[in-house]
């Protein structure tokens, strides 16, 4: 049975070289459509993705020499144009050569890489999110380039850069934090630098009970006002925070200007308070326990180490 479109077989009246291309032109898989698999399209599709292949090398080697290099761009972001040149070129290859050498109709493929893109779209949810927050980040600007963030889990550092998809924060250590800007949008965290400087922290400290806490408010007044970080508008205060286990909980509350060393500066007012309670001879309590033994629990207990002991 031959198809309309399909060559015919070879005749005795053909030359030899007529012969040898309808043999190779010759349907090796009859379908019935526009669809046929020959020898001849086989090479025909082999010759067109080495052409599309050479093409993409040539291509990125330019644009790598004489394109990119004129626009100052990093090396990170010209491997990734580099790749998706060399994608597009490839796919557009591949579907020329389904095309040319199969007579593949190009609508059924798009239905394909329809319901493909369904699939893709479910697996690249994470990333769109990823990327509907980095434009709320950019529009909006709750966190700007060189702002001070404390995220969660106790990392702090300055926001380095905000991309589509990510957001780079570099900590004291000079490690880079990559926060995926949906994290960012979805979860809570301190901006230091989001409007005025000025911030106030809270620096707790226990004093055993029966101290002066006239004296021990001194103390920490005194302590304060020797960090020079320290601002005297608004001035420092001391706060009576609770009553605890085995100490008088305080707080002495500061005001600084420079939020994003707030640990240098806590550890600063540490350092003179340590020092100033030496002074004034206030102590710093530790837990204690006082165990209290019943007259008939020690009797019991004599009793058994009694029985025990080897007559």
């Amino acid at each position: 049975m031959i198809f309309q479109g399909e060559p015919s077989p070879p005749s005795l009246g053909d030359t030899l070289f007529e012969r040898i291309i309808k043999y190779l032109n010759y349907p090796l898989i009859r379908q019935e459509g526009s669809f046929k698999l020959s020898v001849i399209s086989l090479v025909l599709l082999i010759l067109i993705i080495l052409i599309a292949t050479l093409v993409s090398r040539y291509t990125r080697r330019f644009l790598r020499k004489r394109v990119l290099p004129r626009f100052h761009i990093e090396i990170g972001l010209q491997y990734t144009l580099l790749r998706l040149v060399h994608y597009v070129i490839i796919a557009l290859g591949v579907l020329y050569a389904l095309k040319v050498g199969f007579s593949v109709d190009l609508t059924s493929i798009a239905v394909i890489l329809g319901f493909l893109s369904v699939g893709i779209g479910f697996g690249l949810q994470y990333a769109a999110a990823d990327i509907a927050s980095g434009f709320i980040l950019l529009f909006e600007r709750p966190i700007r380039i060189g702002d001070w963030l404390a995220l969660e889990g106790g990392v702090e550092g300055r926001v380095e850069t905000i991309s589509l998809r990510s957001t780079v924060v570099v900590t004291n250590e000079n490690m880079a934090v990559i926060m995926p800007n949906s994290k960012l949008v979805q979860n809570k965290f301190v901006n230091y630098s989001y409007g005025t400087q000025n911030v106030r922290l809270n620096i707790p400290i226990g004093v055993a009970y029966g101290s002066d806490l006239e004296k021990v408010s001194t103390a920490l007044l005194e302590a304060a006002g020797s960090v020079k970080e320290v601002l005297n508008d608004p001035a420092p205060g001391v706060h009576f925070h609770d009553f605890g286990d085995s100490a008088l909980n305080l707080q002495i509350r500061v005001w600084v200007n420079e939020p994003r060393n707030h640990t240098t500066i806590r550890s600063k007012v540490n350092f003179a308070i340590d020092q100033a309670f030496r002074k004034y001879n206030i102590e710093i309590p530790f837990p204690q326990r006082d165990i209290h033994l019943r007259p008939d629990f020690a009797e019991i207990a004599s009793e058994k180490r009694n029985a025990t002991t080897p007559q």
